[in-house]
C-alpha cells in the first residue's frame, strides 16, 4: 500500500474521497432555528420552571426543530438528545444544576432499554425471515385461497402484508410483497388497476404495523414511556388493544382501494409456488422464530417479559451460528437508536418537571375527555404526515402520558392512542418508509397516495378517537 496526497492506493485503486451531502435550504434553516430555540430557555428566565426544567426545555425545543426539518439525520438528533441530557441535566453535568437529576447512566441506559432488546429480537427474526426466504414463501402459500378474483386477490395480498408487518419490519414486508406483485404490475395495462395494486401494499403494511409492539417504532416508544411510568403492557395486551382497530381499518382500506381503482374482472395471476429452505440452519431458524412468537403470545401464561423473550432468538441464533456478525451489522440500528432517543427524552422531561410545567399552560381538565382524545389523535396524525412517525411519537408521547395524571383517562390508553395515531399517517411518500418504497416503483402518483392516505387515515383516526376507548372500556381491557 502506498499513500500519495492523502489518498490510499491498494492494488492500483484510488479510494475516492468521502463526500458530505449538501444541506438543503430547509436543513440550513433548521440548524439556525435549532440553535436559536435552544439558547432562548437558557438565556431567558421562565416563570414557574426550575433551572433543570429550563435546560430540558432547550433540549426539547432543539429536538423538535431538528426532527421536523431533518437538519441532521433523525438518529443523529436522537443520540444528540442523550448526550445533551448527560452534559446538562445529569450528575455529570458540565455546569451542575440544582434539584433532582438522573445519573448519566440513567440516560445512557436508554440505549439498552428492555424495549430496545425487544425490538432487537424482532429485527433479527425479520432479517432471518428474509435470509431464508420464509417471508416470500409464506406469502405464496397464504395467497392461494384468495386466487381467482381480482378484488379477493387484493384482499389476500393486504391481509398477508398486514400479518407479516405485525412481526416483520413494515419496510421489509413492503419490499418482500412488491417482489411478489411487481411481475403482475408489469403485465397489467397502465391505469387505475396498477395504481390500486401498488397502493394496497404500503397501506396494508402501515396498518399491520400497529398490531404488535414490534410492528413499528412508535409502538416501542409508547411501550418504553409506559414502562418508565410503571404502566407496563404485555405483548398480547397490546394486540388485544390494537388488532381490532387494525382489522377495521384494513377492511375499509381494501373496500376503498378496490372500489376506487380495481374492477372485479381485472386479470391477476400470481406465481404461488413455494420452496421452503429445508437446510439445518433454516430448520433451526423456523423453530426459534416460531417459539419466540409463541412465547410472546402466551406471555400472560408464563410471565416472562416480552423484552426477555425478544432476547432469546438473539442468543439462540448466534449460539447455533444460524446468524452471525454480518447479520447483526445489517440490523436497523438507526431505528433502535431513534427509539432510544425518545425514551431518554421522556425520562428527561419527567425528571426535570418540564411535563408538569407544560401541562400547567392549559386547563386540560376543563376540556371534555372526548375532545382531549380527539386532539391527541389529530395532532399525532397531522405531525406524522409531514415528519417521521417515530419523531412525532418521540415528541408527543411523553407529554401526552403526563395528561393522564389527574385526569379520568388511563395512561396506557393515552400511550397506545398516540402511537396508533402516528402509525395511521400515510398520505405522503415521506410519511412512512413503505410509502417511499411504493412511490419509488413509479406506479403511484403523489395525488393518489394523498387521497387514499387521507381517507383511510382519517377513517382510522375517527375510529381510534371515538370508538376504541369505548370498546376497550366495555371489554375490560384497561
Amino acid at each position: 500500500m502506498a499513500e500519495d496526497g492523502g489518498s490510499r492506493v491498494r492494488a492500483g485503486t484510488v479510494r475516492p474521497p468521502v463526500q458530505l451531502p449538501a444541506p438543503t435550504k430547509l436543513q440550513r434553516g433548521g440548524l439556525i432555528a435549532g440553535v436559536l430555540v435552544f439558547l432562548v430557555p437558557l438565556l431567558v428566565d421562565i416563570e414557574g420552571l426550575e433551572p433543570a426544567g429550563q435546560r430540558m426545555l432547550a433540549i426539547f425545543l432543539l429536538a423538535i426543530v431538528l426532527w421536523v426539518t431533518e437538519a441532521i439525520p433523525l438518529v443523529a438528533t436522537a443520540v444528540l438528545v442523550i448526550l445533551l441530557e448527560v452534559l446538562m441535566i445529569s450528575d455529570q453535568a458540565l455546569v451542575p444544576v440544582a434539584g433532582d437529576v438522573l445519573p448519566a447512566a440513567g440516560y445512557f441506559a436508554a440505549l439498552a432499554d428492555p424495549v430496545i432488546v425487544l425490538f432487537l429480537g424482532g429485527f433479527l427474526i425479520a432479517d432471518g425471515a428474509g435470509k431464508f426466504g420464509l417471508d416470500r414463501n409464506l406469502a405464496a402459500v397464504m395467497l392461494r385461497p384468495f386466487a381467482g378474483n381480482a378484488r379477493r386477490t387484493v384482499l389476500g395480498l393486504m391481509t398477508i402484508t398486514a400479518a407479516l408487518s405485525m412481526f416483520v419490519s413494515n419496510t421489509a414486508t413492503t419490499a418482500t410483497m412488491f417482489a411478489v406483485v411487481l411481475p403482475i404490475l408489469a403485465v397489467l395495462p397502465p391505469g387505475r388497476s396498477r395504481t390500486g395494486l401498488a397502493l394496497a401494499i404500503p397501506v396494508a403494511a402501515n396498518v399491520g404495523g400497529i398490531g404488535t409492539p414490534v410492528g413499528s417504532p412508535p409502538n416501542a416508544i409508547a411501550l418504553g414511556a409506559l414502562q418508565a411510568q410503571g404502566e407496563g403492557v404485555s405483548f398480547l395486551g397490546w394486540m388485544l388493544l390494537a388488532v381490532p382497530l387494525m382489522v377495521v381499518v384494513l377492511l375499509f382500506a381494501w373496500w376503498f382501494l378496490t372500489r376506487r381503482y380495481i374492477a372485479a374482472d381485472t386479470p391477476m395471476a400470481f406465481d404461488l409456488t413455494a420452496s421452503f429452505d429445508r437446510s439445518p440452519a433454516a430448520v433451526v431458524f423456523y423453530v426459534v422464530a416460531g417459539g419466540t412468537v409463541l412465547l410472546w403470545l402466551t406471555e400472560p401464561l408464563h410471565g416472562i417479559a416480552s423484552s426477555t423473550v425478544g432476547f432469546v432468538p438473539v442468543v439462540a441464533l448466534l449460539a447455533t451460528q444460524v446468524m452471525g456478525g454480518d447479520d447483526l451489522r445489517a440490523l436497523q440500528w438507526p431505528v433502535l437508536w431513534l427509539v432510544a432517543g425518545g425514551i431518554a427524552l421522556g425520562a428527561g422531561i419527567g425528571t426535570t418537571g418540564l411535563d408538569v410545567w407544560v401541562l400547567g399552560l392549559v386547563a386540560w381538565d376543563q376540556l371534555p375527555l372526548t375532545l382531549l382524545v380527539v386532539l391527541l389523535v389529530v395532532t399525532g396524525l397531522g405531525l406524522s404526515t409531514v415528519i417521521s412517525n417515530s419523531a412525532t411519537a418521540n415528541l408527543l408521547i411523553p407529554l401526552a402520558l403526563s395528561l393522564a395524571i389527574g385526569l379520568p383517562i388511563d395512561a396506557t390508553a393515552v400511550g397506545v392512542i398516540v402511537a396508533l395515531a402516528c402509525a395511521l399517517a400515510m398520505a405522503l411518500p415521506i410519511s412512512t418508509p413503505p410509502n417511499a418504497v411504493a412511490f419509488a416503483t413509479g406506479e403511484v402518483a403523489t395525488r393518489d397516495m394523498a387521497v387514499s392516505g387521507l381517507v383511510i387515515g382519517g377513517v382510522g383516526a375517527a375510529a381510534l378517537a371515538l370508538l376504541m376507548p369505548w370498546l376497550w372500556d366495555r371489554l375490560g381491557l384497561l
